[in-house]
């Protein structure tokens, strides 16, 4: 693959010999290869390593060795399983989207073109060395940071570095950055910095840190567990110390004890975890978003704070003609893209031949005065594309929509016989063309300071003024504004600068990067879940307030809410956390907006698509690359990689993140109330005349059941309604804040009490007590683990319920089941008792669902 386009011109070799191959060669030696070090891959151990160092793994293998100590090398078996499974997901999820990213990956220019011995050579990018001459043309991909020493209409597309949408036009002297693509013209220029010292590398160097900090789920679970082990040990040594109290033998104490602190640890929660972290993350990927570290899809829940760049994220990413003004009268263009369709409308009303024709007059010379292509749609592909600079072709495609000759036919019956490119100085460009009769046409495009002057144009000066003020009230909606003029002269032999005056004003041509459709509904979804928007961007502030205000960032009475880089930089301890639009930014500052917001407890999540991107990507919580249009710095600083480049994908994201954590807090309401109303049935049992409510064996069958296959289809349930209509959760809240430990409690209360009911009903009517409490107390926490369901009635989740009928079937199946009565010393409990555990199941589900109603009343 080359990095210029077939058709374009080959810069011409100036008179110089550039390096000789052996001093290239020497300078290589002591420069270096001229390349980005790439990030070094993970070793496998060391993603196991992370993983074992979860602190629910950590809890999980705390559990096992609990196993271990009372002997029950069955369930040890079990929970290493889990810890295996949990671990290898986790593994295979970072692996398979790193595979994923690096096959979006193309970065930049694998080859470039330099003069060495007096003689142009394409060699790989990597061997640039300081020095080279770099020969640019059209397309081309500038290899190494340089100066240009010659420059003819040079238009440089900055976008990845800088982040404007509109490419700069360079003249000698002028710096060029690594990884910026020539879009129009051509140069040559030395280059001055390789490598590691190239703007790419600089920024690069940027991402160098210590790694992901841990996300909020994974604080707020280690936080959990060590108050689940400091409580799960302290009620063990209490019930250890009563049964010594009571008499019972120290063994039988001691083995039972320690099947409470198994019970009372929720060991299936790093399974429920990373289930529904692995199934965020698919459903992520299946709409357009690729989760390359799994704990990324719950802390995208957690975001309070959206930075989104401009271009191509809040816009179109392409230029766009939408209105045309000329002296008769004024239009507006519809359409998007380069797409060549559109129409032409005044006050929303279809326009009459009469008022098209300045129109059409005004677009045909902006036709002609261009050196742009469009490409119809090719290979699957959509859209149309532009060949050149995206003004000239977006000029091309309004011309189209005007029904203005064929741009082959124009050229044919017009053809171009001498120009005057484009440059800095005289912002203007212009073409002279053949007519059939014999005359001269010259076309002239340029900025509208460069044009509506006396020295160019033969209008009146009031016309001039009107022009101008039209022109300053575009600029002021964030247009890019052209001029246009023209005029019919007999042919002379002229330099095209020399026609460059007395012509005829035929009109104004304003164009931007409109907003995309959908970004105007996607940052008001973002306000009604609570998440702050603010845009940050290398643009001019004109434009960016205008993208600001056409998608709604900036609403009434925050007009003035803008800063630049410039003001950022001259008063540094400005509080950033009130701005909505920064403008004029670069690298360094985007990361001390992304610290500043953090600094005040947000949790951010940064899109980006270009290398100036990398560091505030990889600082921020969450970083949200595009992939489809995006660097290869910007995907690998990235967590989450949007593959078809969509903001409203954030969104999704940010909604399967509050599913996610929804979904473990659900789990952890259900596990935590079963284990402590275990404990409680333990504790209390004897004081109503029950002396060992249940064995070690039982206590682990209940547990097993409970927080097994059940545990681990509460991770699947599907998103709640009100989810997107509730604030992101402050980020140093607990994860039992918020109710969740009052309706844990209020649950545990339930269970035990319905439990304990059932065993002191069976002792009176003479039935095998501790069986029915075995039962009852397993069966009214299935009942839980339905009435906390969001939706009752669902098919979204079919494995719940199915679930709770295989754990009920496999309870029955240890009272009736000869070898697991003797392995639970359990005994068959007759109708009576099935009724007994019955009504417990009832009673514990209709105690869950009313909780929930309470609790969302109170919501």
């Amino acid at each position: 693959m080359t990095s210029r386009t077939t058709d374009a011109p080959a810069p011409r070799a100036p008179g110089r010999p550039g390096l000789t191959q052996a001093e290239a060669e020497r300078r290589l030696a002591h420069h270096g290869r001229n390349e980005v070090p790439p990030p070094r891959p993970t070793p496998l151990y060391r993603r196991v390593l992370a993983q074992l160092r979860d602190p629910l793994i950590m809890v999980l293998l705390g559990a096992a060795l609990l196993t271990v100590g009372i002997g029950d090398y069955a369930d040890a078996l079990v929970i290493g399983l889990v810890v295996v499974v949990n671990t290898t997901v986790g593994v295979v999820q970072e692996v398979r989207a790193d595979r994923a990213v690096a096959a979006l990956s193309a970065l930049s220019a694998p080859h470039a073109r330099v003069l060495r011995d007096g003689v142009p050579h394409e060699v790989a990018a990597a061997l640039v060395v300081p020095g080279d001459l770099l020969l640019l043309g059209e397309g081309d991909i500038v290899a190494a940071d340089a100066e240009l020493v010659e420059a003819s209409a040079l238009l440089v597309d900055e976008s990845m570095l800088t982040g404007e949408s509109v490419p700069n036009d360079k003249a000698p002297g002028d710096l060029v950055s690594a990884g910026t693509v020539v879009v129009r013209g051509r140069g040559n220029a030395t280059a001055t910095a390789t490598g590691p010292a190239s703007a790419l590398g600089r920024i690069a160097a940027l991402l160098d840190g210590d790694g992901h900090e841990a996300t909020p789920l994974q604080r707020r679970l280690a936080s959990l567990g060590r108050v689940l082990a400091l409580v799960t040990i302290t009620l063990c040594v209490l019930f250890f110390a009563l049964g010594l109290v009571r008499g019972l033998a120290p063994e039988t104490m001691a083995v039972t004890a320690i099947s409470l602190a198994v019970a009372a640890v929720p060991e299936s929660l790093p399974a429920v975890v990373t289930l529904a972290l692995a199934l965020g993350a698919r459903r992520m990927a299946a709409r357009g978003a690729l989760v390359r570290r799994l704990p990324a899809v719950e802390t995208l829940g957690s975001v309070s704070v959206l930075a989104t760049d401009k271009t191509g994220t809040l816009t179109e990413g392409r230029m766009v003609v939408q209105h045309l003004w000329t002296p008769s009268g004024a239009a507006d263009v519809s359409g998007s893209g380069y797409d060549p369709h559109g129409e032409l409308t005044r006050d929303g009303r279809p326009l009459t031949a009469e008022q098209l024709r300045p129109l059409r007059e005004l677009l045909t010379t902006a036709a002609l005065c261009n050196d742009a292509v469009l490409k119809p749609p090719e290979d699957g592909a959509e859209t149309w594309m532009a060949v050149g600079d995206p003004m000239e072709a977006a000029l091309l495609a309004a011309a189209a929509k005007a029904a203005c000759p064929d741009l082959a036919e124009l050229h044919r019956d017009c053809p171009r016989i001498a120009e005057a490119p484009f440059d800095s100085l005289r912002k203007r460009m212009t073409t002279l063309h053949h007519l059939p009769d014999g005359n001269v046409l010259v076309c002239l495009k340029g900025a509208p300071e460069a044009v509506l002057t006396p020295s160019v144009l033969a209008e009146p000066h009031g016309l001039l003024e009107q022009a101008r003020e039209q022109a300053a009230a575009l600029a002021r909606e964030g247009f890019r504004v052209l001029a246009v003029a023209g005029t019919e002269r007999l042919w002379q032999p002229l330099p095209a600068t020399e026609a460059e005056r007395d012509l005829r004003l035929q009109g104004l041509i304003a164009i931007s990067d409109p907003p995309k459709a959908a970004a105007f509904a996607t940052l008001a979804a973002c306000r009604a879940a609570g998440i702050t928007p603010v845009m940050i961007t290398g643009d001019h502030p004109a434009t960016a307030r205008a993208i600001a205000e056409r998608t709604g960032l900036l609403r009434d009475g925050e007009a003035g809410e803008i800063l630049t880089g410039a003001q950022l930089a001259a008063a540094p301890d400005t509080d950033l956390t009130g701005v909505r639009v920064f403008a004029r930014t670069d690298p360094q500052q985007k990361l001390d907006i992304v610290h500043a917001w953090r600094a005040h407890g947000a949790v951010t999540a940064m899109t980006g698509d270009g290398v100036n991107d990398g560091p505030a990507l990889h600082q921020a919580d969450i970083g949200v690359a595009m992939g489809a249009r995006g660097t290869e710095v910007a995907r690998q600083a990235a967590d989450l990689v949007l593959t078809d480049d969509e903001l409203a994908t954030v969104v999704t994201a940010v909604e399967e993140g509050r599913r996610v954590y929804d979904n473990i807090r659900r789990f952890l309401v259900y596990a935590m109330a079963g284990g402590a109303a275990e404990i409680l049935v333990m504790l209390i049992g004897p004081l109503l005349g029950l002396p060992l409510p249940l064995r070690a064996g039982q206590i682990l069958w209940i547990n097993l059941l409970t927080h097994g296959l059940t545990g681990v289809a509460m991770g699947a349930e599907p998103v709640s309604p009100q989810a997107m209509r509730r604030p992101p959760r402050p980020p140093g809240q607990h994860i039992l804040a918020a109710g969740v430990w009052q309706r844990l409690l209020v649950l545990a209360s339930a269970v035990t009490v319905v439990s304990l009911l059932a065993g002191v009903a069976a002792r009176a009517l003479d039935l095998p007590w501790q069986s029915v409490l075995f039962l009852a107390l397993l069966a009214a926490q299935l009942g839980v683990a339905l009435g906390l369901r969001a939706r009752l009635l669902t098919r979204a989740n079919l494995f719940l319920p199915v679930s709770v009928a295989g754990s009920a079937v496999l309870a029955m199946a240890a009272l009736y089941v000869p070898a697991l009565q003797s392995l639970l010393d359990t005994q068959p409990v007759g109708w009576t008792g099935l009724w007994l555990a019955s009504a417990a199941a009832i009673a514990a589900f209709v105690a869950a669902r009313a909780l929930r109603g309470a609790f969302r009343r109170r919501a």
